[in-house]
């Protein structure tokens, strides 16, 4: 009987010890991605030449460049028109609209204001995005939301018109759920997005103080009841007076929801929502 609890202890303490081995590997991966990625302007034509770039939807290669493709790097010229912009939507929550309803505000935000000042989505979340933000977002590749990052700042450009936010604000993950996964998707959304706007980027002010079961698996009501009290903003913090949060996918908006009242709480007066892709 010693001996079988013995096997059993020594086995527990083994997987015990692969769990944090593996989370140490999530780790260094997301470093060397990020490191490969923040590399210095002269150095792309000369990675470029020794490995040339492909593109990230269908990976042809030929080095797909910004202007074959109409302006966005990283997709080959058959693969730009298939990107499915949100160019008509709910100016409240970004719900895609009709062409003749573009910029109003839907029913369910006339019956139920959300907390957002204005909320935009680059994209519909649909091929080819519901391929690349899984792949961005649980699958290391840092080169995808790279791009999307960058296709985020064509988007939003123009909506910069109506005023410029004092910093972009990731929406955070916990930090067990950083360590396992080695980096923060919404945050590697922003980084390309804020230097291609000119933006400040603020990735402290928010911080998400209570882990949270995954969202995917939650009906709405699910969802507002999983994120109560899930942010908080640093009390010493002297806040901005115009956020925008950026985020990578938003369903029913219960996690942008919550972080916005979270920032409205510590005094900034406006939230808006900048997202990669908005599921219809």
């Amino acid at each position: 009987m010693s001996e079988a609890v013995n096997q059993s202890g020594a086995s527990g303490v083994y997987n015990c010890r692969w769990r944090d081995l593996a989370r140490l590997a999530a780790g260094w991966r997301g470093l060397l991605a990020r490191s490969l990625l923040a590399r210095p302007l002269w150095a792309g034509p000369l990675l470029a030449h020794a490995w040339p770039a492909s593109c990230l939807v269908c990976g042809s290669d030929g080095g797909p460049s910004a202007q074959a493709s109409g302006g966005l790097a990283g997709l080959c010229p058959a693969c730009a028109p298939a990107l499915p912009w949100n160019r008509h939507a709910c100016r409240h929550c970004a719900l895609p609209l009709p062409a003749s309803a573009a910029g109003t505000v839907c029913g369910r935000c006339l019956r139920r204001p959300p907390p957002l000042d204005a909320c935009h989505a680059a994209f519909v979340y649909r091929f080819p995005l519901d391929r690349l933000l899984p792949r961005a977002k649980f699958h290391d590749d840092l080169a995808a939301g790279r791009g999307l990052g960058e296709w985020m700042a064509a988007a939003f450009a123009p909506v910069l018109a109506c005023g410029r936010p004092d910093a972009l604000v990731p929406v955070p993950l916990h930090r067990e759920r950083l360590r396992r996964r080695g980096y923060d998707q919404a945050l590697e959304l922003a980084r390309p997005l804020a230097a291609g706007l000119g933006l400040p980027l603020d990735d402290g002010l928010l911080r998400r103080v209570r882990a949270t079961g995954p969202q995917s698996r939650l009906d709405a009501a699910g969802r507002r009841r999983n994120l109560r009290a899930a942010f908080a903003v640093d009390a010493a913090r002297a806040c901005p007076r115009h956020v925008v949060l950026v985020d990578d996918v938003m369903t029913t908006g219960a996690t942008l929801h919550a972080a916005a009242r979270a920032l409205r709480r510590a005094g900034v007066a406006r939230v808006d929502a900048w997202v990669c892709a908005r599921v219809p």
